[in-house]
Order: C-alpha cells, then structure tokens, then sequence
C-alpha cells in the first residue's frame, strides 16, 4: 500500500501523516476547512493543531474529500468518534475501489452503543476495517519520540498490512486479533482519564491517583469481559498503556478537562474554551449505560457521569467512591476461586 490518505486534519491526522510518509509513497491529508489546507500547505506546518511539526514533501493537503479518498489503497479515518459514522456515509459513494479503513477514533456511539469497526462495517460494507490505538500522543509522535501502538482487525494479513504501513525506527507497532478490546480500552481509558484529572484538580496526591487508574482499569476490564474481548488487552499497550499516559500527561485533554472539573468550573463553562474534542465526556455516557445494559458495576464511571451532567460536587463524589460496600480487589479474575472458600 503506497497511496494513502488520512482524513482529519487535527493533531493525530497531521501526526500520522508525517509517520506514513515514511513508508508511502504519497500521502494525501485532508482537512474539512480549506482555510486551514491553505495554511498547511503554504508553511507545511498545522499551526493551529500541530505547531512546531513539518510536513514532508510527499504529504498533499486538500479539502476535496472525492480527490482524498478515489483510488486509495487504504484510508486513516481521524476524525472525533462522533462523526465517523457521517464521515463514512460521505465516503461511501466516491470510492472507486476497496480500500482498507483504519479508524484511529477513540470513543463509542452514544446513539446506538457501537464501536468505531462496527460502524465502518455498517458504513462501508465493502471495505476492510481496523483499528489503531496506543498511548500515543500527537505531539510527540509527530516529533518522532519513540513510541509504541496496536493495530486489530478481523484479518491477519490485514492487521499486518497496517502494522507494516506505520511501523518506523521510532514507531513500534504490535498486532492484536482483540479488536473488542483495543476499542473499548482507548474509549473506556479517557472517562478514567478524566477522574484522573478531578484528583489533581481537588489537590489530591499520587495514592489517590494510583488507586484511580487501578481501580479503573479494573472497571474496563469488567465491561470489556462482558462485552467479549480479552482480558490481556487490557494488561497491554491499548489498555494499561494507553490509561497510564492519558491519566498522567499534560498533553490530554481528558486529564485537562477533569483538572478544571475539580478545581469547581463546570462542564458547560469549560468546552466553549477546549479547541480539541475531549472524548471521555462523550464516552462517559456510552460507557455508563453499557454498563447497565450489561450488568456491570462501573462506580467511577458512574461518580464521573454525576460531576458531569449533573454537576456533584467532586468532593462528594470521591465520599460517594470512598464510603461503597467492601469487596475483593481482582473481582472477575478470581470469582470463581472465591465461590470454592
């Protein structure tokens, strides 16, 4: 695959398409605005969402979607969760082959509980899907500080084909046949992500941090098994990996919109101010009502879901967390030990 495009001209697009142009032989990259492809391609710099990074020569900006994605043999689909589904009826009709499709969209449909692959299965019938998601960065995976990812599909060989499009010296990329569980733990890690950021907002230390992310992961880790992915995804790059990075860098968004949550500013002040999409607010609600439809018992999620929508106070939510009925730590990992004491 030598003739790429990458839809989504934010920071993660622009990134992505100065790895692939490392291993492609033409990249094309669009971007929604022609405004913002004028000032990509007269400075070969996204300024606004990704300063400091420069495009190479071979990468093309257009914001004519038919001229992105006719004749491709695969398109990177990075655009907010919540448009992937119109972004990919848009796509449909100008295709002219069958190109793979991979999704680098961390969130689930709230309308309809879907993932991103399923979706572009929906949408795009006649394409390949994958995914990709990591702990990765933008700012510094377009900076080439070494990183490592996943990509999952329903096929080997196409799993690997993606893997070998984005593999560089300073990108690893790892396969995984789990695409349930390299979903659900790049949307699932931004709502904890931003329980993260509501510590650090109320002042609270690394104790408090730490039992956040574990017990967090914990809680992905419930839903995940239910929802039929493997546990072990979750103890990886897309899962611990991915968790650990948003909970803890000063690059997300998530951590960012939480850090003001807790520092008493509510939700509808803060994203008119947020330039970029935090996901996890999105994917608070998805997350939570799976979790009822399910049966699974999500506390953070749900705690996180109050300060956010029905504006609880955090401290009164960390009480809420705090003061819940004692249990065992590793409760679907050893449940079936526990029924035989």
């Amino acid at each position: 695959m030598e003739n790429i495009a990458v839809i989504g001209a934010g920071s993660w697009g622009t990134a992505l398409s100065v790895v692939l142009a490392e291993n492609c032989r033409q990249v094309t990259l669009w971007a929604r605005r022609e405004e913002l492809c004028r000032e990509i391609r007269e400075k070969r710099e996204n300024t606004v969402y990704l300063p400091g990074v420069q495009l190479p020569r071979n990468v093309a900006v257009t914001s004519d979607l038919e001229e992105a994605v006719a004749g491709k043999d695969a398109l990177i689909l990075v655009v907010p969760s919540h448009t992937v589904r119109t972004i990919a009826r848009k796509i449909a009709p100008l295709l002219t082959n069958r190109p793979v499709v991979v999704n680098c969209a961390k969130g689930i449909e709230e309308e309809t509980f879907c993932r991103m692959s399923e979706i572009l299965k929906q949408e795009l019938p006649q394409c390949e899907p994958a995914v990709l998601s990591g702990p990765n960065h933008a700012e510094e995976v377009g900076r080439k500080v070494p990183s490592a990812t996943v990509v999952s599909a329903g096929k080997r060989e196409v799993a690997e084909a993606v893997q070998d499009l984005f593999m560089t010296q300073r990108l690893r990329v790892y396969t995984n046949p789990d695409m349930v569980g390299v979903e659900l733990g790049g949307a699932l890690k931004n709502v904890i992500a931003l329980a993260a950021g509501i510590s650090d907002g109320l002042g609270f230390g690394d104790n408090t941090k730490a039992a956040i992310v574990t017990r967090g992961l914990s809680e992905m880790g419930r839903l995940g098994i239910r929802m039929g992915a493997d546990v072990l995804t979750f103890a990886g790059l897309a899962g611990i990996g991915d968790l650990m990075v948003t909970c803890t860098s000063k690059h997300s968004r998530n951590q960012k919109l939480g850090l003001e949550l807790g520092r008493g500013r509510k939700l509808s002040a803060i994203l008119p101010g947020m330039r970029m999409v935090a996901e996890g607010v999105r994917t608070t609600r998805a997350a939570r009502q799976l979790g009822c439809i399910y049966g699974v018992e999500m506390p953070i999620t749900e705690q996180v879901y109050e300060v956010l929508f029905n504006e609880k106070d955090p401290r009164r939510a960390v009480v809420d967390l705090l003061k819940r009925e004692k249990t065992h730590e590793v409760e679907e990992v050893v449940s079936s030990r526990l029924k035989n004491w």
